[in-house]
Protein backbone atom coordinates (compact mmCIF):
# COMPACT_ATOMS: atom_id res chain seq x y z
CA UNK A 1 0.00 0.00 0.00
CA UNK A 2 2.82 2.39 0.88
CA UNK A 3 4.51 1.66 -2.46
CA UNK A 4 1.25 2.25 -4.35
CA UNK A 5 0.57 5.56 -2.57
CA UNK A 6 4.13 6.72 -3.22
CA UNK A 7 3.80 5.87 -6.92
CA UNK A 8 0.43 7.63 -7.25
CA UNK A 9 1.76 10.74 -5.49
CA UNK A 10 4.81 10.84 -7.77
CA UNK A 11 2.53 10.33 -10.77
CA UNK A 12 0.47 13.41 -9.89
CA UNK A 13 3.67 15.45 -9.52
CA UNK A 14 4.79 14.28 -12.99
CA UNK A 15 1.32 14.96 -14.38
CA UNK A 16 1.31 18.61 -13.44
CA UNK A 17 4.91 19.13 -14.52
CA UNK A 18 4.13 17.67 -17.95
CA UNK A 19 0.81 19.53 -18.10
CA UNK A 20 2.46 22.93 -17.54
CA UNK A 21 5.06 22.22 -20.22
CA UNK A 22 2.69 20.57 -22.71
CA UNK A 23 0.02 23.27 -22.47
CA UNK A 24 2.64 25.84 -23.41
CA UNK A 25 3.69 23.78 -26.42
CA UNK A 26 0.07 23.25 -27.46
CA UNK A 27 -0.62 26.97 -27.25
CA UNK A 28 2.30 27.74 -29.56
CA UNK A 29 1.22 25.14 -32.07
CA UNK A 30 -2.37 26.30 -32.00
CA UNK A 31 -1.53 29.96 -32.61
CA UNK A 32 1.72 29.81 -34.58
CA UNK A 33 1.32 26.41 -36.31
CA UNK A 34 4.84 25.40 -35.41
CA UNK A 35 6.71 23.43 -32.75
CA UNK A 36 9.29 25.03 -30.50
CA UNK A 37 12.03 22.48 -29.90
CA UNK A 38 13.77 24.94 -27.56
CA UNK A 39 10.94 24.63 -25.02
CA UNK A 40 13.05 22.26 -22.93
CA UNK A 41 15.87 24.81 -22.93
CA UNK A 42 13.46 27.45 -21.60
CA UNK A 43 12.81 24.99 -18.76
CA UNK A 44 16.57 24.73 -18.26
CA UNK A 45 17.08 28.51 -18.21
CA UNK A 46 14.38 28.87 -15.54
CA UNK A 47 16.26 26.40 -13.35
CA UNK A 48 19.57 28.21 -13.91
CA UNK A 49 18.06 31.57 -12.95
CA UNK A 50 16.95 30.11 -9.61
CA UNK A 51 20.38 28.58 -9.07
CA UNK A 52 22.08 31.91 -9.76
CA UNK A 53 19.71 34.10 -7.74
CA UNK A 54 18.58 31.80 -4.94
CA UNK A 55 21.55 29.47 -4.39
CA UNK A 56 24.42 31.80 -5.21
CA UNK A 57 23.05 35.27 -4.49
CA UNK A 58 20.70 34.49 -1.57
CA UNK A 59 17.63 36.01 -3.15
CA UNK A 60 14.32 34.84 -1.66
CA UNK A 61 13.10 31.76 -3.51
CA UNK A 62 9.73 33.27 -4.57
CA UNK A 63 11.52 36.32 -5.97
CA UNK A 64 13.92 34.06 -7.87
CA UNK A 65 10.96 32.13 -9.34
CA UNK A 66 9.29 35.37 -10.47
CA UNK A 67 12.60 36.54 -11.96
CA UNK A 68 12.96 33.21 -13.78
CA UNK A 69 9.47 33.59 -15.22
CA UNK A 70 10.22 37.13 -16.38
CA UNK A 71 13.60 36.32 -17.90
CA UNK A 72 12.39 33.22 -19.74
CA UNK A 73 9.29 35.09 -20.94
CA UNK A 74 11.58 37.75 -22.37
CA UNK A 75 13.72 35.12 -24.11
CA UNK A 76 10.59 33.54 -25.55
CA UNK A 77 9.25 36.82 -26.90
CA UNK A 78 12.63 37.70 -28.41
CA UNK A 79 12.62 34.26 -30.04
CA UNK A 80 9.21 34.91 -31.57
CA UNK A 81 10.27 38.34 -32.86
CA UNK A 82 13.68 37.30 -34.15
CA UNK A 83 13.12 33.71 -35.27
CA UNK A 84 9.56 32.52 -35.71
CA UNK A 85 8.07 35.76 -37.04
CA UNK A 86 10.64 36.11 -39.78
CA UNK A 87 10.08 32.47 -40.78
CA UNK A 88 6.29 32.43 -40.47
CA UNK A 89 4.73 30.27 -43.13
CA UNK A 90 7.86 28.18 -43.56
CA UNK A 91 7.30 25.36 -41.08
CA UNK A 92 10.49 23.45 -41.88
CA UNK A 93 12.68 26.52 -41.53
CA UNK A 94 11.00 27.36 -38.23
CA UNK A 95 11.66 23.88 -36.87
CA UNK A 96 15.31 23.99 -37.97
CA UNK A 97 15.72 27.45 -36.42
CA UNK A 98 14.28 26.26 -33.09
CA UNK A 99 16.68 23.31 -33.15
CA UNK A 100 19.49 25.78 -33.68
CA UNK A 101 18.28 27.73 -30.65
CA UNK A 102 18.48 24.53 -28.61
CA UNK A 103 22.20 24.22 -29.31
CA UNK A 104 22.81 27.96 -28.85
CA UNK A 105 21.27 27.97 -25.36
CA UNK A 106 22.98 24.73 -24.35
CA UNK A 107 26.41 25.81 -25.53
CA UNK A 108 26.05 29.31 -24.06
CA UNK A 109 25.09 28.01 -20.63
CA UNK A 110 27.79 25.33 -20.78
CA UNK A 111 30.52 27.81 -21.76
CA UNK A 112 29.56 30.34 -19.07
CA UNK A 113 28.84 28.05 -16.12
CA UNK A 114 30.56 24.86 -17.22
CA UNK A 115 29.61 21.23 -17.61
CA UNK A 116 30.10 18.30 -15.30
CA UNK A 117 28.51 18.22 -11.87
CA UNK A 118 24.95 19.51 -11.56
CA UNK A 119 24.46 22.85 -9.83
CA UNK A 120 23.16 22.39 -6.27
CA UNK A 121 19.86 24.04 -5.39
CA UNK A 122 18.64 23.50 -1.84
CA UNK A 123 14.89 22.90 -1.52
CA UNK A 124 13.01 26.02 -0.48
CA UNK A 125 10.28 23.79 0.96
CA UNK A 126 12.20 21.40 3.25
CA UNK A 127 10.79 18.15 4.54
CA UNK A 128 8.20 15.92 2.98
CA UNK A 129 4.47 15.31 2.95
CA UNK A 130 3.54 12.00 4.57
CA UNK A 131 0.52 10.16 3.18
CA UNK A 132 -0.24 6.84 4.89
CA UNK A 133 3.44 6.05 5.27
CA UNK A 134 4.50 7.36 1.84
CA UNK A 135 6.62 10.50 1.63
CA UNK A 136 6.67 13.13 -1.11
CA UNK A 137 9.09 16.03 -0.83
CA UNK A 138 7.34 19.36 -0.41
CA UNK A 139 9.51 20.84 -3.17
CA UNK A 140 8.27 18.22 -5.65
CA UNK A 141 4.71 18.57 -4.40
CA UNK A 142 4.82 22.35 -4.96
CA UNK A 143 4.38 21.86 -8.72
CA UNK A 144 0.81 20.62 -8.11
CA UNK A 145 -0.70 23.80 -6.56
CA UNK A 146 1.49 25.95 -8.81
CA UNK A 147 0.36 24.04 -11.89
CA UNK A 148 -3.30 24.20 -10.85
CA UNK A 149 -3.00 27.95 -10.32
CA UNK A 150 -1.26 28.58 -13.65
CA UNK A 151 -3.63 26.40 -15.63
CA UNK A 152 -6.64 27.96 -13.89
CA UNK A 153 -5.44 31.49 -14.63
CA UNK A 154 -4.81 30.55 -18.26
CA UNK A 155 -8.32 29.07 -18.57
CA UNK A 156 -9.86 32.23 -17.12
CA UNK A 157 -7.75 34.39 -19.42
CA UNK A 158 -8.72 32.44 -22.53
CA UNK A 159 -12.42 32.34 -21.69
CA UNK A 160 -13.18 35.53 -19.77
CA UNK A 161 -10.93 38.22 -21.25
CA UNK A 162 -11.09 39.73 -24.71
CA UNK A 163 -7.37 39.28 -25.30
CA UNK A 164 -7.66 35.61 -24.39
CA UNK A 165 -10.69 35.16 -26.64
CA UNK A 166 -8.74 36.81 -29.44
CA UNK A 167 -5.95 34.31 -28.81
CA UNK A 168 -8.42 31.42 -29.10
CA UNK A 169 -9.88 32.90 -32.28
CA UNK A 170 -6.42 33.15 -33.81
CA UNK A 171 -5.72 29.52 -32.96
CA UNK A 172 -9.02 28.37 -34.49
CA UNK A 173 -8.83 30.39 -37.72
CA UNK A 174 -6.00 32.90 -38.22
CA UNK A 175 -7.40 34.32 -41.46
CA UNK A 176 -10.85 34.95 -40.01
CA UNK A 177 -9.27 36.46 -36.89
CA UNK A 178 -7.19 38.83 -39.04
CA UNK A 179 -10.30 39.88 -40.97
CA UNK A 180 -11.94 40.75 -37.63
CA UNK A 181 -9.07 43.11 -36.83
CA UNK A 182 -7.06 40.82 -34.55
CA UNK A 183 -3.31 41.30 -34.89
CA UNK A 184 -1.71 37.93 -35.66
CA UNK A 185 1.68 39.32 -34.68
CA UNK A 186 0.44 40.38 -31.25
CA UNK A 187 -1.26 37.04 -30.68
CA UNK A 188 1.85 35.08 -31.68
CA UNK A 189 3.97 37.21 -29.34
CA UNK A 190 1.47 36.70 -26.52
CA UNK A 191 1.31 32.94 -27.07
CA UNK A 192 5.09 32.66 -27.07
CA UNK A 193 5.34 34.74 -23.90
CA UNK A 194 2.79 32.60 -22.04
CA UNK A 195 4.41 29.38 -23.22
CA UNK A 196 7.88 30.52 -22.17
CA UNK A 197 6.58 31.73 -18.80
CA UNK A 198 5.09 28.31 -18.09
CA UNK A 199 8.38 26.59 -18.98
CA UNK A 200 10.37 29.05 -16.87
CA UNK A 201 8.21 28.54 -13.77
CA UNK A 202 8.33 24.76 -14.18
CA UNK A 203 12.12 24.83 -14.41
CA UNK A 204 12.36 27.17 -11.42
CA UNK A 205 10.19 24.99 -9.19
CA UNK A 206 11.95 21.79 -10.27
CA UNK A 207 15.48 23.21 -9.94
CA UNK A 208 16.11 21.35 -6.68
CA UNK A 209 14.55 18.13 -8.00
CA UNK A 210 16.12 17.79 -11.47
CA UNK A 211 19.92 18.04 -11.92
CA UNK A 212 20.59 21.63 -13.02
CA UNK A 213 22.84 21.27 -16.06
CA UNK A 214 22.72 22.45 -19.69
CA UNK A 215 21.00 19.31 -20.98
CA UNK A 216 18.31 18.97 -18.31
CA UNK A 217 15.59 19.93 -20.80
CA UNK A 218 16.02 16.58 -22.53
CA UNK A 219 14.53 14.85 -19.51
CA UNK A 220 11.11 16.46 -19.99
CA UNK A 221 10.73 17.76 -23.52
CA UNK A 222 10.25 14.39 -25.24
CA UNK A 223 7.36 13.50 -22.93
CA UNK A 224 5.90 16.97 -23.41
CA UNK A 225 5.87 16.53 -27.20
CA UNK A 226 4.30 13.07 -26.89
CA UNK A 227 1.57 14.54 -24.69
CA UNK A 228 0.85 17.39 -27.12
CA UNK A 229 0.60 14.97 -30.06
CA UNK A 230 -1.63 12.49 -28.23
CA UNK A 231 -3.83 15.21 -26.75
CA UNK A 232 -4.32 16.75 -30.19
CA UNK A 233 -1.99 19.41 -31.51
CA UNK A 234 -3.41 22.78 -30.54
CA UNK A 235 -5.80 21.45 -27.88
CA UNK A 236 -5.06 22.67 -24.36
CA UNK A 237 -7.67 20.42 -22.78
CA UNK A 238 -6.32 17.47 -24.75
CA UNK A 239 -2.81 18.27 -23.51
CA UNK A 240 -3.99 18.21 -19.90
CA UNK A 241 -5.88 14.91 -20.35
CA UNK A 242 -2.85 13.34 -22.04
CA UNK A 243 -0.59 14.69 -19.28
CA UNK A 244 -2.61 12.76 -16.70
CA UNK A 245 -2.41 9.60 -18.80
CA UNK A 246 1.32 9.77 -19.49
CA UNK A 247 2.19 11.11 -16.06
CA UNK A 248 0.90 7.87 -14.59
CA UNK A 249 2.30 5.66 -17.35
CA UNK A 250 5.77 7.15 -17.13
CA UNK A 251 5.89 7.09 -13.32
CA UNK A 252 4.62 3.53 -12.93
CA UNK A 253 6.88 2.09 -15.64
CA UNK A 254 9.90 4.04 -14.39
CA UNK A 255 9.27 2.78 -10.86
CA UNK A 256 8.93 -0.86 -11.95
CA UNK A 257 11.55 -0.85 -14.72
CA UNK A 258 13.45 2.32 -15.73
CA UNK A 259 13.00 5.58 -17.62
CA UNK A 260 14.17 4.14 -20.96
CA UNK A 261 11.46 1.49 -20.91
CA UNK A 262 8.96 4.18 -19.87
CA UNK A 263 9.80 6.28 -22.95
CA UNK A 264 9.48 3.22 -25.20
CA UNK A 265 6.06 2.36 -23.77
CA UNK A 266 4.97 6.00 -24.06
CA UNK A 267 5.94 6.02 -27.76
CA UNK A 268 4.13 2.73 -28.38
CA UNK A 269 1.05 4.07 -26.60
CA UNK A 270 1.18 7.20 -28.73
CA UNK A 271 1.38 5.12 -31.93
CA UNK A 272 -1.62 3.03 -30.90
CA UNK A 273 -3.74 6.07 -30.02
CA UNK A 274 -2.85 7.87 -33.25
CA UNK A 275 -3.70 4.74 -35.24
CA UNK A 276 -7.21 4.88 -33.76
CA UNK A 277 -7.54 8.68 -33.57
CA UNK A 278 -5.15 10.36 -36.05
CA UNK A 279 -6.01 13.85 -34.71
CA UNK A 280 -5.29 12.83 -31.13
CA UNK A 281 -7.68 12.58 -28.22
CA UNK A 282 -9.37 15.96 -28.72
CA UNK A 283 -8.10 17.03 -32.15
CA UNK A 284 -6.85 20.51 -32.98
CA UNK A 285 -10.12 22.31 -33.52
CA UNK A 286 -10.19 23.82 -30.01
CA UNK A 287 -7.66 25.66 -27.93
Amino acid sequence: MEFAIQTVANAWVATFLYAVLAVGLALIFGVMRTANFAHGEFFMVGAYVVWLLYSRSDWPFPVAVVAAMGIVTGIGMITELGVFRTLRGNVVAGLIASLGLVFILQVTVGRIWGLGLAKPVAPFFPGSLEILGANVGWQRFSIIPAGLTMLGILWLFLNRFKMGQALRATAQDPEAAALMGISINRMALLAMGISAAFAGVAGALMSSVYPVEPYMGHAVILMAFIIVIVGGTGSLIGAFVAAIMFGFIHTVVTTVFDSTVAIIIACVTMAIILAVRPKGLLGREKV
